[in-house]
């Protein structure tokens, strides 16, 4: 059996609703992305360099956030949905956030001395008691891929990307060898690629410098990866 066969023995699923977030440092000439290394015991891409990410929780559509987002994002964000839901795609901009506090102990957002009434008690717990709100006028969503059936996990991911110095707090200690992320590197796009990553992380990467040359703006087309009849495809959103 090869490899190929061998990762395509799996039942095939309904890929599950997540979503991925790329924090950005563009201070300096090359810009720098933030990766963390995954615990060589997960059964899931086991010690490969990531962006943190994860699963959409039912708290993630109704914490409330800074900003909104842009009216060309939330457009891209339902496009080939099927049975799309009102907020669906500003709760993945949440989860986003959220899962990158929880791997990484970095929170996107702002400070404010009294925060809207909300999930306090469950998964943003740690914002609440922090005095963080989520700040989704900073975020940007550059692309969105379908793991291809009959693999061991199946996610429908969106990733977005945020500039580091939307970061308002960092907690120490997330990060460790016991934890979901054993280590955390900033790295330019040309070290980045030569780390062990997922296939779809290295396409991410290109996606990222050519949005970083074309400015960054919420106009550019959104990429969106998928497979059709065992042949990987390209569209836009």
């Amino acid at each position: 059996m090869t490899s190929a066969e061998r990762e395509k023995r799996w039942p095939n699923q309904r890929p599950k609703n997540a979503a991925t977030l790329i924090v950005i440092d563009r201070s300096a000439a090359q810009p720098k992305v933030l990766m963390g290394k995954r615990h060589h015991g997960h059964k899931f891409m086991p010690g490969k360099f990531v962006f943190p990410g994860g699963r959409i929780e039912a708290d993630d559509r109704r914490m409330p956030a800074s900003g909104e987002l842009p009216p060309r994002v939330e457009a891209a964000l339902a496009a080939r949905v099927v049975r799309p839901t009102p907020g669906r795609g500003r709760a993945l901009a949440m989860t986003a956030i959220r899962e990158t506090f929880e791997e990484t102990g970095l929170a996107i957002g702002r400070k404010t001395e009294s925060l809207p009434a909300g999930p306090s008690g469950g998964a943003w717990k740690p914002f609440f008691e922090r005095g963080i709100l989520p700040d989704l006028g900073r975020i940007a969503f550059i692309g969105r891929a379908i793991t291809p059936p009959r693999r061991p996990k199946r996610f429908d991911t969106r990733f977005f990307a945020v500039d580091r110095d939307a970061i308002c707090e960092e907690v120490e200690g997330v990060v460790g060898p016991d934890s979901e992320l054993v280590e955390l590197v900033w790295v330019d796009l040309a070290q980045a690629r030569k780390l062990d990553l997922p296939p779809i992380t290295h396409v991410m990467l290109d996606e990222l410098e050519y949005r970083i040359g074309k400015g960054f703006g919420d106009d550019l087309p959104v990429p969106f990866y998928y497979e059709a009849r065992g042949r990987f495809a390209r569209e836009q959103l």
